[in-house]
């Protein structure tokens, strides 16, 4: 029987992991998409999820940035309390599954290094112990004002979004400190102040996590260039790298592997060739 490329390379991968002892999770907005996460790559998807900032021009980059919350609270907080909403509801889709049964046969497990704010790896089940968010959460809040408060769980914040308008319509979220408004822990674009204290200590025990492995493959997924964060992160290891990704799988290093396709369908392919070696 002839085998694809693709085939081929989710092979190849398998026997990378075949002879791993640990794995770290490099993963980007992609992996989401699989569990029904919108897409907010390039403005006109951006807008097809919010249509209503779509009808005021707001971009991306305009809606996520303190200076929102400063200028119109309830529209800031109509998108980023949406999102809440919908990352509270939504269910991590089977590939993670496929993650977790991978951490428990390797010796050193699995360890993630994400800029996703959804909380999905953890409902998922991985240990919240090797979970960075290099971008923060959206399930913490933090004072605008910068008062001193340590960020603190959104869980007692319920939002009524009017998605028509996309406007908070029930009460603006306020510090226990200083009573002064409330925004999310999370790195937005021209941020100065967030607090990334929490960011800091999940990467203090990833580093004695990495520390401890001997034969890490780092595994890429749905992570694009236009934000690189944790691509560099991933490549500045040094370890094999699977870059698993339908639209930007090119990889420059002869010991990574490129796959071209989306998160689910590349981790059940290469967890499926797994199953076959062993």
């Amino acid at each position: 029987m002839n085998t694809t490329p693709i085939q081929a390379a989710c092979h190849e991968a398998a026997a990378l992991l075949a002879d791993a002892d640990a794995v770290l999770i490099t993963a980007g907005a992609g992996i989401g998409i699989d569990s029904g996460l919108p897409d907010f790559r390039g403005e006109q998807g951006f807008w097809r999820a919010y249509p209503a900032l779509g009808t005021l021009g707001m971009r991306f980059h305009e809606i996520a940035s303190p200076a929102a919350f400063h200028s119109m609270p309830e529209v800031a907080w109509g998108f980023y309390g949406h999102r809440l909403q919908l990352y509270r509801r939504t269910q991590p889709h089977a590939g993670f599954a496929r993650l977790l049964d991978l951490s428990r046969q390797l010796p050193k497990g699995i360890g993630v290094f994400t800029s996703n704010v959804d909380g999905q790896f953890q409902k998922a089940g991985i240990t919240p112990g090797r979970i960075v968010e290099c971008h923060g959460t959206i399930h913490h809040l933090q004072c605008l004002n910068g008062c001193g408060q340590s960020p603190w769980p959104a869980d007692e914040f319920e939002p009524v979004i009017d998605a028509g308008q996309c406007k908070l319509m029930s009460a603006l979220p306020t510090c226990p400190a200083c009573g002064g408004l409330a925004r999310p822990n999370i790195l937005m674009f021209s941020d100065w102040d967030w607090d990334d204290s929490a960011t800091e200590r999940q990467l203090a025990r990833l580093d004695a996590w990495l520390a401890r492995t001997e034969k890490l493959v780092v595994m890429e997924i749905g992570a694009g260039t236009a934000i690189p964060t944790v691509r560099h992160y991933g490549e500045s290891l040094g370890s094999p790298l699977i870059r698993i990704n339908p639209t930007e799988a090119a990889v420059g290093d002869k010991r990574c592997i490129s796959i071209e396709l989306g998160a689910l369908e590349g981790i059940t392919q290469i967890m499926d060739a797994l199953a076959n070696l062993q």
